[in-house]
């Protein structure tokens, strides 16, 4: 069933508070992929990046977001989804991916302790880093593009919503 929405972009690009939203006001259910990780694994993200590495985190979550099944759903993906193709192809297959837009100053504004978030970044990476390498595999994977720079959340839903119609 390719009717849902798959929301890709970096931390703090509003996937979480945006989807929520977006999907009440289509009538859509919800699914942040990062909580059925955290329920999925028995602790919190950052905890287990830290138990089990970042690679092994990334195919951890290649392997949930790859077994998703869904239907009428906004699906809040994890920053770093992106770097699992096999798991992107089974989100492409679910629905549409939105790549939720922020400029780097955005992000960084947005953000704080990375690792305490729950970030998967390598080892001697800045945001900035992070920001430059993700940038391009969001672009590759998304079907749609929505700039949410200087938006607040109520007219990024607006926009998520038109763009997705």
């Amino acid at each position: 069933m390719k009717n849902n929405i798959i929301l890709i972009g970096m931390p703090g690009s509003g996937k979480t508070t945006v989807g929520t939203e977006l999907a009440e006001k289509i009538g859509f259910g919800y699914i942040d992929s990062d909580s059925v990780i955290v329920a999925r694994e028995g602790m919190r993200l950052d905890e287990l990046i830290a138990t089990v590495g970042r690679e092994a985190f990334l195919d951890i979550e290649g392997k949930v977001n790859g077994e998703l099944c869904a239907s009428r759903c906004v699906i809040a993906t994890g920053g770093s989804v992106i770097y699992r193709a096999q798991a992107m192809e089974k989100l492409k297959a679910l629905g549409k991916v939105v790549y939720l837009r922020l400029s780097y100053e955005t992000v960084a504004g947005r953000l704080g302790d990375l690792k305490k978030r729950g970030v998967a970044i390598k080892e001697g990476y800045t945001l900035k880093d992070l920001y430059a390498e993700r940038t391009p595999l969001y672009e590759k994977y998304a079907d749609i593009v929505v700039d949410l720079d200087g938006k607040t959340v109520a007219e990024s839903v607006d926009a998520l919503a038109e763009a997705v119609r």
